[in-house]
């Protein structure tokens, strides 16, 4: 007898000649700051070389103006992904000046809060809604905070799968909106494992705690850390929310899902309330309630859905039904010039497969996420801990017991993967590596950055800066051929063109845009 995972995957091996499973997606969204030579905070303006950061669909920025975003599109070949992002660091690395980029998760030497610069995107209405939201994160999280980056992974099965796998009687929309749920309950019971493998934030800059309460101990004078940590980032000394603390979306299925969040982007916040959305004039926040927009939902995973222009991400997905998922968790991997790994593309790929076709129970109702959440934030702060044990299922198991199981369960994903691609073995030398981190936790990255800030005696700053530099030099004498580069300049024209468009021939004042974008919810 086989289980469920090992009958869907020999399903989806059969179907098509063997080449579903080529047919996913992924694509990455990777946030970098822009930092001067002397590693302090860029406060220059978006590169204008480098085109609109409204409507560019490659290069744009995120919360601050200095902290860049680059989206690659969507490959089924993790290579072709890492080469275009890749391609997107060369192009921007030839337009920054004497600027860098900051490649670690916790900021850089940071400014006075009210020196971080805002994001701006012009003047058109939308560009003012993406604006205005920020400022809004800006009175109700501080601006410090904001600057925290990371990588988003995108990922999706080829549509043909999900009817093939479903157990759900209802139509191919429905089938496949549950099975990324089902994905999505099964990667909160297993993320602790990414962050021990790909967590790269034990420490920071002492600056970046001004003066707050804290458990971190000093490395040097000007460095915090936590000894067994893997991901500052994601602990506790982020993003910290009393109003979103009772968002604990299920994931039963889809509508409990967006009722959560509907709930959350139409309920006022006290605090938030006394802030108003208006001073001295000035838009300061888009609402008074827990959420300006959903996107505001801080979450490890997010299901997701391509929203049309001007349409609310809650609309698109309850009218068409999730598209992919987009994990939050992962940390820029600092060692890495682009931030991001072949092996952790293909693993990452491997690992969601999993998720996705593993059996994947309800999770309970009452209390879901006390035992995978305690388990993530134990990893995140201790996760290198020598026998660490983690719950499950009520008890106590050792971390390296369990993470070699779900290595062996991800390994038949990584199989099948190989297989249905080019029958090479990339995917399971990309999971042999992550055993290898199991087995020997100096291995990973959380290690090595410890490890690399006492052998050379430097700094949290001083550290990431002399990384960075060899990162720049490495882009800067490798530059995009004539043909490659015509290609990025061709879109940040038509970028611009698209703004100025768009700010020239836009109707009715931003007060009303805004009324109507939060009207524009489902009913």
């Amino acid at each position: 007898m086989t289980d469920l995972l090992t009958r869907r995957l020999d399903i989806l091996n059969r179907a098509e000649g063997g080449t579903l499973l080529a047919g996913g997606a992924q694509g990455v969204e990777k946030e970098s700051l822009r930092v001067r030579p002397d590693g302090e905070l860029s406060l220059a303006r978006h590169p204008a070389a480098l085109g609109s950061a409204l409507t560019h669909p490659h290069i744009t920025t995120d919360y601050s103006e200095a902290l860049m975003e680059f989206v690659t599109g969507t490959h089924s070949r993790a290579e072709d992904l890492v080469q275009e992002l890749a391609d997107i660091h060369r192009y921007v690395y030839a337009e920054m000046g004497d600027e860098m980029l900051w490649n670690q998760s916790m900021p850089c030497r940071l400014p006075g809060e009210a020196d971080i610069p805002i994001a701006w995107y012009g003047t058109s209405n939308s560009g003012m809604l993406k604006h205005v939201y920020r400022r809004g994160l800006a009175v109700r999280y501080g601006k410090s905070m904001q600057c925290i980056a990371g990588i988003h992974f995108n990922y999706s099965l080829a549509p043909q799968a999900w009817p093939l796998i479903s157990e759900l009687a209802g139509g191919a929309q429905a089938q496949q909106s549950e099975g990324y749920l089902a994905l999505i309950r099964n990667f909160s019971r297993y993320s602790w494992l990414l962050m021990y493998l790909f967590g790269a934030s034990p420490a920071l800059d002492a600056g970046f705690m001004r003066g707050r309460e804290h458990e971190l101990q000093a490395l040097d004078e000007n460095t915090l850390y936590l000894p067994w940590a893997t991901s500052l980032r994601m602990s506790d000394l982020g993003y910290q929310n009393r109003a979103q603390s009772g968002l604990k979306p299920c994931y039963t299925d889809l509508k409990s899902y967006l009722d959560n969040l509907y709930h959350a982007v139409n309920q006022p916040w006290p605090p938030y309330e006394a802030i108003g959305t208006r001073q001295n004039g000035e838009w300061v926040q888009l609402s008074t309630h827990i959420l300006q927009i959903e996107n505001e939902y801080y979450s490890s995973i997010r299901p997701k859905r391509v929203a049309r222009r001007g349409e609310r991400p809650l609309r698109a997905l309850h009218e068409r039904g999730v598209q992919y998922v987009e994990v939050r968790c992962m940390d820029i991997d600092p060692f890495s010039p682009v931030g991001f790994e072949l092996p952790a593309a293909r693993f990452l790929s491997a690992f969601l497969l999993m998720c996705a076709l593993d059996d994947s129970p309800l999770l309970p109702q009452r209390g879901w996420c006390q035992e995978s959440g305690d388990n993530f934030a134990l990893v995140v702060k201790e996760g290198r801990r020598p026998g660490l044990l983690l719950g499950k299922g009520g008890a106590q198991v050792p971390l390296a017991d369990w993470a070699h199981a779900l290595l062996d369960r991800i390994a038949l994903c990584a199989q099948a993967l190989d297989a249905a691609h080019d029958g090479g073995n990339a995917h399971a030398a990309a999971l042999e590596l992550q055993r290898q981190k199991i087995d020997d936790p100096a291995r990973t990255p959380s290690a090595r950055v410890l490890a690399g800030l006492r052998e050379t005696g430097m700094s949290f700053s001083e550290y990431f800066l002399d990384l960075g530099r060899r990162h720049a030099l490495a882009f800067r004498n490798q530059p995009l051929g004539a043909a490659e580069r015509a290609v990025f300049d061709a879109e940040s024209r038509r970028s611009i063109q698209e703004q100025e468009e768009l700010e020239r021939t836009q109707t009715g004042n931003f007060d009303d845009y805004v009324a109507a974008y939060h009207s524009s919810l489902y009913d």
